[in-house]
């Protein structure tokens, strides 16, 4: 387990509302921890070491929980690529590319219950905090077709959330927050720069190379790119790269 504190975890203050937020490094979990703390949540990022091999990502997830300022950032490892079936995750599998993205299909890039599994932890982590509220970035709109990002979904976790836990048994209520899910991403990149993100701190790719660099043609680097031409403005991390 790898772990990264930017404060101490304190008693809870009597006006403060802590709020877990899944924390990948990329551009979307960036853009809803950031929304969350504008609405005035406290944020205890979590992130997850899988087997993914964007791992990249990670060191992105800590710059961006710096610059979020999280009272503290919690990277865990959690080796889901044992289990296999996933493009992702699995160096035997290729990673689709310069494909036309379509939503009613789920590519490889599905991990299997990736979402349900993460957000089971980021539970249990906010009943220790004596949280009720998670942030996921998940969008429905512009995505590569993951069942785990609709908002059934979302509403059955909340639901099995009160049944699974003491706090829930007790009478408290938990919310999954997911301020992206009905946004195409041009909206979601203009409500960042609204709030004076930095998108060159994040990392989207799928497939990225030795250096970390977007391979530019995987669905997750097409949909950023569109993102940003949809919104008019220049990505400053291909900015950076040129």
């Amino acid at each position: 387990m790898a772990e990264t504190v930017t404060a101490p975890v304190s008693p809870r203050a009597a006006t403060e509302r802590r709020a877990v937020l899944l924390l990948s490094g990329g551009l979307d979990s960036y853009t809803a921890g950031a929304l969350a703390k504008r609405d005035g949540f406290t944020l205890y990022a979590l992130s997850l070491q899988y087997g993914q091999r964007h791992a990249v990502e990670l060191e992105a997830a800590t710059r961006v929980a710096a610059d979020l300022g999280v009272a503290r950032h919690l990277t865990l490892d959690l080796n889901l690529a044992a289990l296999g079936g996933s493009s992702l995750t699995s160096t035997g599998m290729a990673v689709p590319k310069d494909r036309a993205v379509v939503p009613d299909e789920i590519p490889s890039t599905y991990v299997p219950a990736r979402n349900t599994i993460f957000l089971s932890i980021a539970l249990g982590w906010a009943e220790v905090l004596g949280a009720t509220d998670l942030v996921i970035g998940v969008n429905a709109l512009d995505y590569s077709g993951y069942p785990d990002c609709r908002p059934d979904f979302i509403a059955a976790f909340e639901r099995v959330a009160q049944l699974a836990t003491r706090a829930g048994v007790e009478g408290q209520r938990f919310t999954i927050h997911t301020p992206l899910i009905a946004m195409r991403k041009a909206d979601i990149i203009r409500a960042g720069l609204s709030l004076g993100l930095r998108y060159e701190l994040t990392r989207s790719c799928y497939d990225p190379d030795c250096d970390g660099l977007p391979c530019g043609r995987c669905d997750s680097c097409q949909l950023r790119a569109a993102g940003f031409a949809d919104a008019g403005v220049t990505d400053p991390l291909m900015e950076r790269q040129r």
